[in-house]
């Protein structure tokens, strides 16, 4: 019982002393918190790298690139009445004149900018979204040639 006591005065003790210990590189200003600054510009500013298991984004009024499909599928999107989903020729138009996708930050504005991962995400799943239609289209596309060429081999 003695020892139980004594265990458990030191780890108070030494919970104490940690809790209390001064962090050189944590710094609290107008309500911010900064890591590896002293001055922070947002809630939690954090210079350096951060190891985390995972990170959760809430969307807050944001729309997931399900408008993608709507539009393909049904001409229009409920979701997001102004996305028109882009022929094949104008993404290569754009990308020869711009040198990075529509809609897509180009690298000189995210260097300047950075980079939201909330923002990223959506852009790159909406770019997938696409990516999936066209990759459909080009199959449809082969299918019927290769039926095309099997009738043509039937007939010689």
């Amino acid at each position: 019982m003695k020892s139980l006591l004594f265990v458990s005065l030191i780890l108070l003790s030494t919970t104490s002393c940690i809790s209390q210990r001064n962090i050189k590189n944590i710094t609290e200003r107008d309500g911010k918190i900064g890591i590896g600054t002293t001055s922070p510009d947002e809630l939690l500013t954090v210079k350096g790298k951060i190891h985390t298991q995972e990170v959760l984004v809430d969307l807050n009024g944001a729309v997931a690139p399900d408008y993608v499909f709507e539009n393909y599928f049904h001409g229009s999107s409920k979701l997001k009445p102004d996305y028109t989903f882009p022929s094949l020729a104008s993404v290569s138009k754009f990308v020869e004149q711009h040198h990075h996708l529509p809609n897509v930050p180009s690298a000189s504005t995210l260097e300047k900018e950075g980079l939201s991962l909330k923002q990223m995400n959506l852009i790159l799943l909406q770019k997938i979204e696409e990516l999936t239609l066209y990759t459909i289209e080009q199959q449809k596309q082969l299918d019927l040639l290769n039926e095309k060429v099997k009738q043509l081999d039937i007939k010689e």
